[in-house]
């Protein structure tokens, strides 16, 4: 296939083509700080936002950050006696797997360096040299948490801070789709945040769910998609840099929100964004992010040894020149 993927590629839209027919229910709505669209086809009418509703606030009650009250906050604020529950554990199941599969690029330990640089719930810290860097990084790594058989979670240090944002609104994804499915919805797509699932078909085209990649430099108010993705029963999630930074007032250091926890540090590799499709929304997001951090050639000798996972990077090479890596699997899904 000789069409490509324009340079720097990150943010999703998405819609369908063909001939007009049977119109799927779409819906709208809010949901872990973002927006939602849901398009599906059912002969049965329900009351679906109630159910979507639903598994949003189990999914904010367990893990998020950003409510003081929940599960994780609580476990942040060093609460040891919460028995998490099956969202909790799934998610750490998850994050488990990608962080082993990454040798620790992807670990959602990070939340006291999150926090640190001003990407997290807390204020920055006035000053990040290197004596204050070694001292946070006692407090990031996977290994040094564990769910024990009550359901509590021991922590080897109080401080230690989790951060399951690069996974958990993908996991609320896959929840929501499961939900349809429980309702007999065999055909869906579920746009969320940029992030999408889809599962059977387009029936009123009677084509596959398509997915139209952003170009970076697409206007915001008016974007255009630079290629068509197919996107048959599979999630695609993306991670990128050029959006999300923070300059320090004092130092003028700019600060990237994609952060190695092996060093610590906020600093772009030299991946600077990631497409990635996945069986499932979780581990779609938290590739894109592993991927982010492990940088070009790390990351292209961990593909072929993810089943089912494919990937769209762009980079830049020695002389700072902008370049793209497209597994074979990525590129023989762009629709011509």
């Amino acid at each position: 296939m000789t069409k490509r993927l324009f340079f720097l590629l990150i943010t999703l839209l998405f819609f369908s083509c063909g001939s007009e027919t049977q119109q799927p229910t779409v819906l709208r709505g809010n949901a872990f700080g973002t927006t939602y669209a849901i398009q599906y086809f059912s002969d049965t009418p329900w009351d679906a936002e109630k159910g979507i509703d639903s598994v949003i606030y189990k999914v904010n009650k367990s893990v998020s950050t950003y409510l003081p009250k929940s599960d994780i906050s609580r476990i942040n604020q060093g609460d040891t006696t919460i028995v998490t529950d099956a969202i909790f554990k799934e998610v750490f199941r998850i994050s488990e797997v990608v962080y082993t599969n990454s040798k620790g690029y992807f670990d959602p330990t990070i939340g006291v360096l999150r926090n640190a640089y001003g990407f997290g719930e807390e204020k920055p810290l006035e000053q990040m040299d290197s004596i204050t860097l070694d001292s946070l990084r006692e407090f990031v790594g996977f290994r040094k948490v564990k769910i024990l058989s009550n359901g509590t979670v021991r922590k080897n240090h109080p401080e230690i801070y989790f951060d399951f944002n690069a996974v958990a609104k993908g996991y609320g994804i896959d929840l929501i789709g499961r939900y349809f499915e429980s309702k007999g919805v065999e055909n869906y797509l579920i746009e969320l945040g940029g992030e999408l699932l889809a599962k059977g078909e387009n029936v009123g085209k009677d084509t596959s769910w398509l997915a139209g990649v952003e170009s970076i430099d697409s206007d915001l108010e008016n974007r255009t998609a630079s290629a068509i993705i197919k996107l048959d029963n599979r999630a695609m999630a993306s991670s990128g840099n050029y959006r999300k930074f923070r300059i320090d007032t004092l130092s003028g250091q700019k600060y990237v929100h994609t952060i190695n926890p092996l060093t610590g540090k906020a600093q772009q590799s030299d991946v600077t964004s990631a497409t990635v499709l996945a069986p499932n929304c979780a581990l779609a997001d938290a590739y894109a992010t592993a991927f982010m951090a492990m940088g070009l050639q790390r990351s292209k000798e961990l593909l072929p040894k993810l089943a089912k996972v494919e990937a769209y990077l762009t980079y830049v090479d020695a002389t700072n020149s902008p370049r793209e890596y497209i597994t074979d699997g990525f590129q023989e899904l762009i629709s011509e």
